[in-house]
């Protein structure tokens, strides 16, 4: 996980002001060591010391909906996967009481322990699944509905942590489990503040921008917040993202007393030991708060285009070691500072334009080797690849009016995409060399590459590295190269609309990632 990301602990409560602009306004997890031992259900629910009998008396006829998993101890969010079942709270307390009568009796090794196990053990509907029932998120506040709530007697056994003091909080839920269980990795729509208020708990953090690797299940679906990946034993080969998940990954343990602040979006996965009790605050953060509706549609374009462009720089960072590309978040046509190779050959070391323009009219053997290997590889595909055409300048090649000649690589190319890797091999000055004698020398040739062989990777690549000449090139220089370049085709605007096309098909692939990775959801599959 990157440094900034990493969870921080604090042993001092924040004011309600630091906590708001230190640490809720930047999305980080924060730890706060003791945060709630000073609440009354800190000592009143102990199991150890008699909470369960003090629940049972307090709130014990309630009537409480719990989680039944068939998998446990891994209770997945899957609605699939587990059953919702009401209880009634007693019972529940029951088996808990018989879970720490036989911890005790295993330590104590005691005749009188066992007899008191024997009296003490629970009759009700739910013992021969005990170890499959969690209390998960039932309410001791919520303010969409008084009437879900079903523990509110144990809310004046809790106190509102200071620095929530002046939130409007969303709802307040307990978790308590008998046995050892897992959560499915999943995030809330809300900011989330965990209390541990007896037991402990294991949380493993995610950042949002980790999501890829977790596999989210489709937007659509109704456990839209859990990932679908197999917490004990994930495939590898069907989720290849995954390899590197716990890389980004941090792991918090939470004793009694303690509290996690996970931000919003954050996936969460957790571990909870044998009678563990926890209390959650929800509220809305300040930025959902705050974004009216009627730009939902906005910021839902400017989100999934920077997630695009984001994902057009990753797959282009791999087509070569030696293509260095930075990203400015506004558009897929970026280029990165030119990097001039100092031990350019003779002819090629000023980097202008009218220079290599020279050399492109000279002799083939007066240029430098990276040059002429370039254009020795795209003049040897052209060749391999397109169908023999009339290169003679009478009757050129139209891409308006013989499109049946336009040609797809073998499979065996398209995996290495040789055109774009050999544009991304080289610097931007020797591309234009490339470009400059091929015009020149081979305008055929060059025409059909462009035409025939583009890809949308290496019309993303092309297009990349003409942003990159731009920026070191005068207006002049530009329209030279530009004139020379396009001089080739014998229809400007279909060579321009190729490369357009191309790009954005590249563009449309990052895209359907995007849908794909962040969002669980294949185009493909939808059509």
């Amino acid at each position: 996980m990157e440094e900034s990301l990493r969870v921080r602990r604090l042993d001092v409560i924040p004011s309600p002001e630091d906590f708001a602009s230190q640490i809720e306004s930047r999305n980080i997890p924060a730890v706060f060591r003791g945060c709630v031992k000073d609440w009354e259900a800190f000592s009143k629910w102990n199991p150890t010391c008699g909470g369960l009998d003090y629940l049972q008396d307090l709130v014990g006829s309630a009537l409480v909906e719990a989680m039944l998993s068939r998998s446990a101890p891994v209770f997945y969010g899957d609605i699939r996967r587990h059953e919702r079942v009401p209880i009634p709270f007693r019972d529940f307390i029951s088996s808990c009481k018989q879970r720490l009568l036989e911890k005790q009796a295993e330590q104590d090794d005691c005749t009188e322990m066992e007899s008191k196990k024997s009296t003490e053990a629970s009759t009700h509907q739910f013992e021969d699944v005990r170890d499959q029932i969690y209390l998960a998120q039932v309410p001791l506040v919520n303010t969409d509905s008084d009437d879900r709530v079903q523990l509110a007697a144990l809310y004046a056994d809790i106190q509102m942590p200071v620095f929530l003091q002046t939130k409007e909080l969303a709802s307040i839920n307990m978790w308590m489990n008998n046995a050892r269980s897992r959560s499915s990795s999943h995030y809330d729509p809300h900011h989330n503040l965990l209390c541990i208020v007896a037991g402990y708990k294991q949380v493993f953090l995610w950042p949002p921008s980790a999501s890829s690797m977790l596999y989210p299940m489709p937007l659509y679906g109704e456990a839209s917040n859990h990932s679908s990946l197999a917490l004990e034993e994930p495939d590898f080969v069907i989720h290849p993202r995954a390899v590197r998940l716990m890389e980004y990954s941090e792991k918090v343990t939470l004793q009694a007393g303690d509290a996690l602040f996970i931000p919003e979006g954050w996936y969460h996965q957790v571990d909870s030991g044998e009678l563990t009790i926890a209390i959650n605050f929800w509220w809305s953060s300040v930025v959902m708060s705050s974004m009216p509706e009627h730009m939902d549609a906005y910021y839902l374009r400017r989100i999934l285009r920077r997630l695009t462009d984001k994902e057009m720089d990753k797959v282009l960072s791999r087509v070569a070691d030696n293509m260095k590309m930075r990203h400015n978040g506004n558009s897929g046509n970026q280029g990165g500072e030119i990097k001039r190779n100092k031990q350019n050959a003779e002819g090629n070391q000023d980097g202008e334009i009218k220079r290599n323009k020279q050399n492109a009219e000279g002799l083939l053997q007066d240029l430098d080797p990276v040059t002429i290997d370039a254009i020795h590889k795209l003049v040897s595909l052209v060749h391999d690849l397109v169908p023999v055409m009339d290169q003679s300048p009478k009757k050129p090649f139209n891409s308006s009016t013989d499109s049946s000649t336009k040609v797809a690589l073998p499979p065996s190319c398209l995996e290495g995409d040789p055109v774009a890797k050999i544009f991304g091999s080289l610097d931007p000055l020797h591309l234009q060399n490339v470009f400059l004698t091929m015009a020149s020398k081979f305008p055929r040739t060059l025409e059909a590459l462009i035409l025939h062989l583009l890809t949308p990777l290496g019309a993303e690549v092309l297009t990349r590295k003409f942003d990159e000449m731009d920026l070191e090139a005068s207006e002049e220089e530009r329209n030279v190269f530009y004139q020379a370049f396009y001089g080739v085709f014998d229809d400007v605007n279909a060579a321009m609309d190729v490369i357009l096309t191309m790009k954005e098909s590249f563009s449309h692939q990052a895209f359907k990632n995007v849908f794909d990775q962040y969002l669980g959801v294949s185009i493909e599959a939808l059509k």
